[in-house]
């Protein structure tokens, strides 16, 4: 059996991003206790070997007109379907509502991912503002993780971007953050126009959340993002 089929079943088989070193030894693991004609000709196989496996598949699903892709996520390969086959797969499931980050823990990931690793002081030195909480919920979200300790007074906590950031964000690694020339081309969408109706202002005060108090809330020379209690290490 050829081997890009081999890697089409164990990338079909899971819905986690196989790296090339997992594939190889997920083939040792077969020789070894399913010792056949079929297994032994891939044990201890080197990753190159893998890795143009894993091309020849991309080629093979193109050439045959496949409606299924192998993607690089996470420094990982999955098995999905391309896009334009979405408005049907999309109603096999119902869709769970996404767990959006707020713009705080948006921006608060952003400086981990571009500055890692990190502590948390010197994520607040970016932003100006205290980000205990929101550092809480990006932990919480397996988005960011404890990445060792620093080295300077205090031995604070650095922080990392995780491989699930990487799938969120349909990243194969890092390299693939946008550089800073990029975010400068990129255009902020346009800001909504402001109403005048004396009734829309109010309802839009009455929706305004209760974590999103006033500066003063973190005391007059430490404004946060949330009321949450601070980390401790």
């Amino acid at each position: 059996m050829d081997l890009p089929r081999i890697v089409e079943a164990l990338l079909f088989a899971t819905d986690r991003p196989l790296t090339p070193k997992a594939i190889a030894h997920a083939l040792t693991e077969a020789a070894k206790f399913s010792p056949s004609d079929e297994t032994t000709p891939h044990e201890k196989l080197p990753v190159a070997d893998i890795e143009a496996a894993i091309e020849q598949l991309k080629g093979l699903l193109e050439t045959n007109g496949s409606s299924l892709m192998v993607q690089g996520v996470a420094g990982g390969y999955q098995l999905k379907t391309r896009p334009e086959f979405a408005v049907w797969t999309n109603r096999l499931f119902e869709q769970p509502k996404a767990a959006r980050l707020s713009q705080p823990g948006l921006e608060t990931l952003a400086v981990i991912a571009y500055r890692q690793p990190i502590s948390r002081a010197e994520i607040e030195s970016v932003r100006g503002v205290a980000v205990d909480g929101v550092v809480a919920t990006l932990l919480e979200r397996k988005v960011i993780r404890v990445a060792g300790r620093s080295e300077q007074p205090g031995r604070p906590l650095l922080y990392e971007t995780t491989p699930v950031f990487l799938e969120l964000f349909g990243l194969k690694s890092l390299d693939e953050l946008p550089n800073a020339d990029e975010l400068r081309r990129l255009q902020p969408p346009p800001a909504p126009e402001p109403s005048h109706a004396p009734e829309q202002q109010q309802l839009d005060v009455g929706l305004v959340p209760a974590d999103a108090a006033p500066a003063e809330a973190g005391g007059p020379d430490r404004p946060q993002d949330s009321p949450t209690p601070p980390e401790t290490d």
